[in-house]
């Protein structure tokens, strides 16, 4: 099939929204490389993740990914010291020159803290509540329902996707595996297509001396399978602010490579027009290398067909 590539690019912050997104669609335009953005869609609290400094690997993150550069003083004191910034308030404009653009526009969350830092812990009604303010949030800036979502931190329980689900979303990419699954959690098979991504991230090589930038391109070259469309989140603040130019090496390189990049969108309907060939797996939550904390995940047994 080629070496087939679908972006998905996660935007977090206020910051992110404003500075990053213009300039990854900008980046992404040069290269004729589509790309699916998704957005955080309320207010900004990125001050209130400070809270994670007792989870495993947190420190060595932090110190690895130059956080304050990378965000910024003002977004690491929002929600705290600072007023939460309200991003989609401030910058529906700019997410609608995107979709303007041509890229496919879908849900990251509504509040990125509530969500990567709690949703483990809430019940259905607060995550139907929590994902509905994000839901109306799009329909006033697009004009229509969201199609996808992507969670934040890799975060999903059987409470999410069952709001995926009453959602109707086409698809949704949560997870980090290796090739599309529809996911079951407690005995419920749950209907919405999840895509993982699957390539590690960005800040998850950063820093780490095994991975210096000099050797960042050749390295997820190298990770690029010919057997499956290859999965790639990239973050507005990192790929489109403090590595932009890193990216634009990688994207110059795929180019050359012969990649072709897809929307996630146009994949999932490819992906769904033979959805007797798609494995039920169990979804679950477990680390991976490079990030602190958990994030779901396909299990490794097939469990039934769909």
């Amino acid at each position: 099939m080629g070496l087939i590539v679908a972006l998905k690019v996660d935007v977090d912050t206020e910051r992110g929204t404003r500075v990053g997104v213009p300039a990854l669609a900008s980046l992404l335009a040069d290269y004729r490389a589509p790309a699916s953005f998704l957005f955080s869609l309320g207010p900004d609290n990125t001050g209130k993740a400070i809270r994670r400094v007792l989870r495993p690997g947190f420190f060595q993150k932090v110190s690895r990914t130059s956080v304050v550069q990378t965000y910024g003083i003002r977004t690491l004191l929002n929600g705290t010291l600072l007023p939460a910034p309200h991003i989609g308030k401030r910058h529906a404009e700019v997410m609608r020159r995107v979709r303007d653009a041509g890229y496919e526009c879908g849900i990251h969350c509504h509040d990125h803290f509530q969500w990567q830092d709690h949703l483990l812990g809430m019940s259905l009604d607060e995550v139907r509540a929590e994902f509905g303010q994000a839901r109306a949030e799009f329909r006033r800036i697009f004009g229509c329902e969201a199609a996808t979502a992507g969670a934040p931190g890799w975060q999903a329980s059987a409470n999410s996707r069952a709001v995926y689900d009453e959602a109707g979303l086409l698809y949704a990419s949560d997870t980090r595996g290796q090739s599309a699954f529809f996911p079951t959690i407690e005995g419920r098979v749950f209907q919405t297509l999840e895509i993982p991504s699957t390539l590690p991230t960005f800040d998850e090589l950063l820093g780490r001396p095994e991975y210096p930038d000099a050797h960042i391109v050749a390295h997820y070259t190298r990770l690029l399978r010919a057997d499956r469309p290859n999965i790639l989140t990239i973050h507005a603040e990192i790929e489109g602010m403090a590595k932009r130019a890193l990216f634009k090496d990688l994207l110059e390189s795929w180019s050359k490579l012969g990649v072709t990049f897809v929307r996630m969108d146009n994949l999932a309907r490819h992906l769904l027009a033979q959805r007797e060939t798609i494995p039920v797996l169990p979804l679950v939550m477990a680390a991976i290398d490079g990030r602190s904390g958990t994030v779901a995940t396909p299990g490794a047994d097939r469990v039934v067909g769909t």
